[in-house]
């Protein structure tokens, strides 16, 4: 693997932003309007192409695999190579999120061995030149490559390691950790899961440096080699696998159904409150 990423600074894209081997993509969603095509097509970064979280990075939602299921490795492999991405080609995702949306491209591709980086500071941090309409990438050839066993894990796995001794990080606001919210099947949390929320891994709009991140994991005592992460849906705790990553702490595993699909079936126990 290169030393690219798994973050970039707005100075370096903008020296590297029209090389031949670089794809920038904006990956700009939100809980309340979801995909940000219609921000991208006002203005985006020169060159980046548009991926749909809820179509690109995902397969169909339901409630037995949650509102962003992974998607088959042919359907992933189909939406890199039509936004131009090969096997080799280096990726920087962007949101306007300061990156917690981004993270989701990231680790999809960085499990598959990709190389790939979140653009710190997202779109607030770019200064340099924009571009309105789609921009296009030419077809690239990304292989089908299965999603690596050892980095998920499944809602019944979850369920039987429950009270293990395995670290559970809940990304979600402490607010929707503690009692859920409107998209939330049902109020609280995995039991035993710790409230680590993604916006912790920031700081000033910024990705905060490896000794806080890994004290920050270290007082939430999931600074080991066994930890699983979830959230709502599988997206913003990827977050927390980044600043697990930047903090040169272990891989975690994602429990990419998140509460959507584990407070979706009511066989299932929850905890609520604080924690």
């Amino acid at each position: 693997m290169s030393s690219f990423g798994p973050t970039v600074s707005a100075s370096w894209l903008a020296e590297h932003l029209y090389d031949d081997d670089l794809v920038v993509v904006d990956s700009r969603w939100s809980l309340n309007d979801g995909p940000g095509r219609d921000a991208y097509a006002q203005a985006h970064i020169a060159t980046a192409v548009f991926a749909d979280l809820d179509l690109d990075l995902s397969a169909p939602p339901s409630v037995e695999a949650g509102r962003h299921p992974l998607p088959t490795p042919e359907a992933f492999a189909d939406s890199m190579s039509r936004l131009g991405i090969g096997d080799s080609t280096r990726v920087v995702v962007y949101d306007d999120a300061a990156g917690l949306i981004a993270a989701r491209l990231w680790w999809m591709l960085d499990v598959l061995d990709r190389q790939v980086a979140v653009l710190d500071g997202g779109l607030t941090a770019w200064t340099g030149p924009m571009a309105t309409g789609p921009s296009e990438s030419a077809p690239a050839k990304f292989s089908v490559t299965p999603w690596p066993a050892n980095r998920v894990i499944s809602k019944l796995d979850l369920a039987a390691s429950l009270g293990q001794g395995v670290p559970i990080l809940d990304a979600r606001a402490p607010d929707r950790y503690a009692n859920g919210g409107p998209v939330d099947p049902r109020p609280g949390h995995v039991p035993g899961a710790i409230n680590a929320p993604a916006g912790a891994n920031l700081g000033d709009g910024c990705f905060r440096d490896a000794d806080e991140l890994a004290a920050h994991y270290e007082a939430l005592g999931a600074d080991g080699d066994d930890v699983v992460a979830y959230c709502g849906s599988g997206v913003t705790a990827c977050a927390d696998l980044l600043g697990r990553r930047l903090a040169g702490l272990p891989d975690a595993r994602l429990f990419v159904g998140s509460w959507s699909q584990w407070g979706a079936d009511e066989t299932l126990p929850t905890e609520t409150g604080a924690g």
